[in-house]
């Protein structure tokens, strides 16, 4: 009997007290609900689920997932099914995952949840996007008051590199409440033509015309209709696929030397083009994203060029001197590593008390403005460019033309956080680089190798 009756039974049949261990777990609940900020009480609540939550705390707490996390939500019970029918949960999800800034529902006649369905089959396409031909062009593709609308850059109306990006309509799907959408192609100032078809992959978007847009754009003769003739150059702008590459700007760290991002610069005859700078580790590149020929700049970070109150820039010789004097190092030490006698990388141009990459980019911004004067003898297209600078680098930029690189020595000039130059020795050039002042939503690389796959198809031929 003794064996089957539990402690404090057995300690009440001795006369003596319950034990103190059983009495403290007991008033455990009690004490942890008490001290984490709750009400104290002698005993905790019997029963606590998500349920009992407030609608507006789960509301807020719906907004924060995923659009398509939600349709699982909903079939968990009926409060969950209700709730994911108020407005505002799918008002948010369409403003952080389609870049949506405007009462677009509105306009169209439909829900936010109805639009985020009637736009989750083309949420791949928003984005920027370069096209994949002879001269490389940009496409930002953005949500706006017609539906989805790609903006085509207009490089031919931009005359300085400070100047703002001009864009004009390319396509546009129009989003519909009771049909499906419709995909339509812009041809003279205000009309459009439908389409067919348009295929979205991961990196890639192809604009496909069908029977009938050849039809049109070609100007054949149709039954009760009025013959179409377009020019030359509308007939095959508007007759052959147009191919399109995603385009991701570069990720940002603390250590960098300025924020990355893109740039106008005037490297082509007549037009501005952009391009993206971006920073890996010892080296930052240069890359051009549009325009006739490949470009880019390799800047080493580990070879900066002293100043000296900007004396360098008046003297073209002495200038020209000190970048091929640093070539020459660079070629002598990669000659060394491929032999197999040289593993570091930067020794004996970059003395000792040389500042490393890190210490660099956080001594960028304190460091004391030089004058700066453009050297006699170098052409520029840009003459309103800043008079003083921060820091020069050494350099190397390639230009590919007809399949052939042409790799030319300079140096690389930090005027301030938008602004940045480069001066070629070898064509006694100088091309000034100013941050580009617009703003792109669906523009973030998922991971860094996404990035340096993006770059290296820049840099490949088009197909």
């Amino acid at each position: 009997r003794t064996k089957r009756q539990g402690p404090a039974e057995t300690a009440a049949a001795q006369g003596k007290p319950a034990p103190a261990e059983k009495h403290l777990e007991a008033n455990a609940p009690a004490r942890c609900w008490a001290g984490s900020g709750g009400i104290s009480s002698p005993r905790p609540p019997p029963h606590c689920s998500l349920l009992d939550l407030p609608v507006e705390m789960l509301v807020e707490i719906c907004s924060s997932l995923p659009g398509t996390d939600l349709p699982s939500l909903a079939q968990v019970c009926t409060k969950f099914h209700h709730i994911l029918h108020i407005d505002s949960i799918w008002r948010r999800r369409c403003r952080e995952e389609y870049g949506l800034r405007e009462n677009l529902h509105d306009r169209i006649g439909m829900s936010y949840g109805k639009l985020y369905t009637k736009m989750f089959p083309y949420r791949n396409i928003l984005g920027l996007w370069q096209l994949g031909s002879s001269y490389k062009d940009l496409l930002n593709v953005v949500m706006d008051g017609s539906g989805i609308t790609g903006w085509w850059y207009e490089s031919h109306l931009n005359n300085h590199v400070d100047d703002q990006m001009q864009w004009e309509p390319q396509f546009r799907i129009r989003l519909r409440k009771r049909k499906s959408a419709t995909l339509e192609y812009k041809n003279g100032p205000s009309t459009f033509f439908d389409l067919g078809s348009i295929q979205i992959q991961k990196d890639s978007l192809s604009i496909l015309c069908n029977e009938r847009c050849h039809q049109k754009y070609l100007g054949r003769p149709r039954r009760g209709r009025r013959r179409f003739v377009l020019s030359q150059e509308d007939r095959l702008r508007c007759f052959y696929c147009q191919t399109y590459r995603r385009i991701y700007l570069p990720p940002s760290h603390p250590d960098d030397l300025i924020r990355p991002g893109l740039f106008q610069g005037k490297c082509d005859a007549h037009y501005v083009t952009i391009s993206v700078l971006s920073f890996h580790g010892k080296y930052a590149r240069v890359t051009k994203i549009t325009g006739k020929f490949i470009q880019t700049l390799e800047i080493h970070l580990l070879r900066r060029i002293r100043l000296r109150e900007g004396e360098i820039f008046r003297d073209f010789n002495e200038l020209s001197r000190v970048v091929q004097e640093i070539h020459e190092q660079v070629i002598r030490e990669q000659q060394q590593q491929e032999d197999g006698t040289e593993e570091s990388e930067g020794r004996g141009w970059q003395s000792p008390g040389q500042p490393s990459v890190r210490e660099s980019g956080a001594a960028a911004s304190e460091e004391q403005l030089v004058p700066f004067v453009l050297p006699v003898g170098v052409r520029s297209r840009d003459h309103d460019y800043p008079r003083t600078c921060r820091m020069c680098f050494y350099g190397v930029v390639t230009v590919t033309l007809h399949g052939l690189p042409g790799r030319h020595p300079g140096v690389f000039i930090l005027f301030d956080e938008n602004h940045f130059g480069f001066i070629c020795p070898y064509k006694n050039y100088f091309f000034l680089y100013s941050r580009v002042q617009n703003t792109f939503q669906n523009v973030e690389a998922p991971s860094p190798q996404a990035f340096l796959e993006m770059l290296s198809s820049c840099e490949s031929k088009p197909p």
